[in-house]
């Protein structure tokens, strides 16, 4: 958050999306993966990408003062950051969320559009395909950074039967089940997202203890239970006020007495002016979604007390983006 702000700061933030875009042509043209083997001059890396001589020693200068890559004489190679987060391929690559974020920019153009109507935006399309596997990999991506630290900060212990519910790939169920050898888990989404999940829980030799149901969990019902604990991570910010109570509500039904559900999302103070980047992301969902935002920590505990829940408690741990847990106990 910005608490000292001057012409300088301003400037800065009016124009962040200059570094935004700069970052979001390296990654479509693969200029970092291009650098991956050395150096090379701006002349190589644009016939390797296509781009036109000038114009790609224009981006990679940028990139340079943006501390994205490191220049010697009139050639450039990543630094080990970069090399380690944007090069394709790298187990730490970042490039597919760069991507999402890169998708839905158009929809930022026109906030002040979404403002004065309440609804979302009509934005350019880049295709259904290549706008689901960017968004679908970078969830994954993120996810991986933040499952082994969720996994170790939660103790499930005694529990058997986990439902991440929109969970996705299964990132957290994966990991779940790997710090708990006794965990089976149930994936419910969309069944788009099923081949997905189905390579990625063999990936890391789960088939046996992970299972996948295709639906839509404002739809249909939530099956393969009873469960003992469940996990809705980034789930309630896609939905009204009303279609979130009935998510819990239907959480509850299939959680045995004494089930544990664990909520991540970006969760607003009560006051829902901070942290920054929940206030921003309900800003986000304004624009691509026709009532979902983020919520705060009254509000998500209200709606848990409502459907049967108790022992309601938010977690002190924070993610790099201000994502956050609350738990609750099912009655």
């Amino acid at each position: 958050m910005v608490k000292d702000w001057n012409i300088g700061t301003l400037l800065s933030v009016s124009s962040g999306y200059w570094r935004g875009c700069a970052l979001q042509a390296a990654v479509r043209l693969q200029i970092f993966t291009v650098l991956q083997n050395g150096p090379s001059g701006a002349a190589e890396v644009a016939t390797a990408t296509g781009g036109e001589v000038r114009a790609t020693g224009l981006l990679l200068d940028a990139l340079t003062a943006m501390g994205l890559l490191a220049k010697t004489g009139d050639r450039y190679q990543n630094t080990p950051f970069s090399g380690q987060s944007l090069v394709a391929g790298a187990p730490g690559y970042m490039g597919h969320i760069i991507l999402h974020h890169h998708h839905i920019l158009d929809g930022w153009a026109q906030l002040d559009q979404a403002v004065m109507t309440g609804h979302k935006v009509a934005r350019r399309s880049y295709g259904a395909e290549i706008e689901r596997e960017s968004f679908l990999m970078g969830m994954f991506n993120l996810a991986m950074g933040l499952a082994p630290q969720m996994a170790a900060q939660f103790n499930l212990a005694g529990r058997t039967r986990l439902l991440d519910l929109g969970g996705g790939p299964g990132t957290y169920a994966i990991h779940f089940c790997q710090a708990n050898p006794n965990l089976s888990a149930v994936i419910l989404d969309r069944p788009t997202t099923e081949p997905f999940a189905w390579e990625t829980i063999a990936r890391f030799g789960l088939s046996d203890r992970i299972d996948f149901i295709g639906g839509d969990f404002n739809v249909d019902p939530l099956g393969g239970g009873p469960y003992d604990v469940a996990w809705l991570s980034h789930i309630l910010h896609s939905n009204s006020d009303e279609e979130c109570r009935e998510c819990l509500k239907k959480t509850a039904a299939v959680l045995q007495p004494g089930g544990l559900i664990l909520i991540h999302d970006f969760i607003l103070n009560d006051t829902k002016d901070g942290p920054e980047f929940p206030a921003l992301f309900a800003l986000n969902m304004l624009l691509g979604t026709e009532n979902g935002r983020s919520y705060s920590r009254g509000e998500i505990f209200g709606m848990l007390e409502q459907v049967g829940f108790t022992d309601i408690v938010h977690h002190a741990f924070r993610t790099p983006n201000d994502s956050s847990v609350i738990g609750a106990i099912r009655k």
